[in-house]
């Protein structure tokens, strides 16, 4: 058949990306933020799109079709109707936005051109597949089904927040949609504002800080119930109404009404780096059950509807891995896939897809496992380039012929208790770092979560850590068979493995609780005995399984901790120099890149002006 290469792009909201996509097959995709070292960089993706296009070997004028993310007219539409919907709320908001959208936003093809003529002149064909549908698409296609339903749930899209749908073959059927502004992912953005974290990075927080909320206290479920009959109202199907009088989002540039939230709920907004206290972390709990509730009268409604035995989910509250547990555990399907890149990233991805399938009408035939390869998208570095590195700094290093003697060596020095930078392969295409740009350490080290958080990741240190752990040996931990490949479920560590809480534990202070010596694998146990698991096997990842079964045959454990490779508030590494800043900058105590061997005892100091050189710091 015709070569028909499709380039996928999401763009000037958060977490602008580029995806490629030749005869269906997913070639290349990665976020902007990688090459610019912006988190959540929502810029037009020029150096994401000049990646994937070099990836596959493909100039401009080749390309069959060019796939954005949403549709900017309906967009729009839904902002000059809320607009009117809530006058005079909001003037200044839409005088401030209208002329951004009037010069730019609104001609969104035009703006698309002129961004993409220093790759070349060719008139490639534009699509504008809807929002949510360019998430169910990046759910359903690669998925390993023949047929699922979908579920994809976010803040907003143009109007859509949430939208049930229905894929068989190459087709996607929306069944139903809820609509702006009544939106579950706009619920949690609003909580984690008046948490006092940033939106659209910050919700990863919040679920951090669940756990430390007491489920047995009033004070949890009288927040509960606030939420439940003030804020929002779910229906029996898992729609939503939120109460706008005390929501500020539709209009403003802050999320929620102070005032009315604090009268409410007797708590005042935090401010962001103060003290978190018990009644944040029991908000934060409160907030996560009625999420769940959401989620799970959702899915059910989704089974309802289809009559599919399969689910799959996409959009940013799919990132919501103990919420995609719970409808795990409620057994409502019988199998589950989430998307790796469930967040507007993804979207550049769901577009391409989108745009071949649907646009296009080709056929589809499902891949078991399912067609992400791994999540293994993004840019990978020769020897010659991690040699290069080395030279620019005068990085003394050691090289291995034989990558299985460097796998043993690394699993000795985290059995001895040092931290290591992991640097291999292909870079993963979405928020986690699943052991190609992963920081390591031994999971039975009690010291270990802090000394991450506050040595190296420079964050709050309440935040836990995922093991990555062998497929085969994931019974012998967790109460769960269910593979996880992409961080994207939780599951409790076995009992046997637990140990004894203290006398009044949920009234201990924060950080005595965080750091009681929960279990046999204390620093990626969580205060509720769970954990974010990462599944390896041979075939996921070759070189991490080997380093995980090397570690097991020294120490018994098959597990390791796995969290991505930078510090706070900056974007996970990518290249080799990178990571070498990274691993100078912070308290690792080894660099892994291919198979050289970085000593930091043996590391010259690092020159202050190729530093700023690499993270463009003011």
């Amino acid at each position: 058949m015709t070569r028909i290469v499709i380039l996928g792009i999401s763009a000037f909201y958060h977490d602008s990306a580029a995806a490629l996509v030749v005869n269906g097959s997913i070639v290349a995709a990665a976020q902007e933020e990688r090459f610019t070292r912006k988190k959540h960089d929502a810029s037009f993706p020029i150096h994401a799109i000049r990646y994937v296009l070099r990836e596959a070997g493909v100039e401009f004028h080749e390309l069959t079709t060019i796939a954005f993310y949403d549709k900017p007219l309906l967009k729009f539409e839904r902002l000059l109707e809320t607009y009117h919907a809530f006058a005079p709320r909001g003037l200044v908001s839409f005088v401030t936005a209208l002329p951004v959208w009037m010069k730019e936003k609104l001609f969104m093809k035009d703006v698309l051109r002129r961004q993409l003529k220093t790759l070349g002149d060719a008139k490639v064909p534009m699509l504008f597949p809807e929002h949510h549908l360019s998430h169910a698409a990046s759910a359903f296609y690669p998925s390993p089904f023949e047929e699922a339903a979908i579920l994809t749930l976010d803040g907003v899209g143009e109007w859509a927040t949430t939208t049930l749908c229905y894929g068989k073959s190459n087709t996607i059927k929306i069944l139903k949609e809820l609509h702006f502004p009544h939106s579950v992912g706009l619920l949690y953005a609003a909580f984690t504002y008046y948490l006092g974290f940033k939106i659209n990075s910050g919700e990863y927080k919040v679920m951090g800080l669940v756990p430390y909320g007491d489920p047995h206290s009033p004070q949890t479920d009288e927040f509960r119930q606030k939420i439940l009959s003030t804020l929002v109202d779910v229906r029996d199907d898992g729609s939503l109404l939120l109460n706008m009088d005390y929501f500020d989002f539709a209009t403003q540039l802050t999320m929620t009404r102070d005032e009315k939230w604090e009268d409410l709920l007797g708590l005042p907004r935090r401010k962001s780096e103060s003290e978190i206290q018990q009644a944040h972390m029991n908000l934060a709990l409160a907030l996560q059950q009625v999420t769940e509730q959401i989620v799970l009268i959702l899915a059910r409604t989704a089974r309802q509807l289809t009559g599919s035995r399969n689910l799959v989910m996409a959009g940013g509250v799919a990132l919501n891995c103990v919420a995609n547990s719970k409808i795990q555990e409620a057994g409502i399907f019988e199998a589950i896939w989430m998307q790796p890149a469930a967040g507007d990233a993804g979207g550049a991805l769901g577009a391409a897809l989108a745009a071949f399938h649907i646009g296009h009408h080709q056929e589809r035939t499902p891949i078991p496992g399912d067609a992400m390869q791994h999540a293994y998208l993004g840019p990978e570095y020769t020897d010659k380039e991690i040699l290069n590195t080395a030279q620019k700094f005068n990085a003394p290093f050691h090289r291995f012929e034989e990558f299985s003697d460097l796998s043993v060596q690394v699993s000795e020095k985290i059995a001895a208790g040092n931290i290591v930078g992991w640097f291999q392969g292909r870079m993963e295409f979405g928020p986690r770092a699943l052991g190609n740009r992963s920081i390591l350490g031994d999971p039975r080290n009690p010291v270990l979560q802090k000394m991450l958080n506050l040595k190296i990741k420079s964050r709050e240190e309440f935040r836990p850590f995922a093991p990555s752990v062998l497929l085969e040996d994931l019974q012998d931990y967790f109460n769960t068979t269910t593979p996880s490949p992409y961080m994207l479920f939780v599951a409790a560590l076995r009992c046997e493995l637990r140990q004894p809480e203290p006398e009044h534990y949920q009234a201990l202070p924060l950080y005595d609780r965080l750091y009681h010596v929960r279990s046999d694998v204390p620093a990626v146990t969580h205060i509720d005995y769970s954990a974010r698991i990462q599944t390896v096997t041979r075939e996921s990842n070759p070189k991490f399984f080997q380093l995980l079964r090397d570690f097991k045959a020294i120490t018994g454990c098959g597990m390791l901790i796995n969290t991505s490779f930078n510090v706070r508030g900056e974007p996970i590494v990518c290249t080799p120099q990178e990571a070498y800043v990274g691993f100078m900058r912070t308290g690792m105590d080894y660099l892994v890149m291919g198979r050289f061997l970085f000593d930091r005892s043996e590391q010259p100091s690092l020159p202050a002006e190729l530093v700023e050189q690499t993270f463009a710091l003011d």
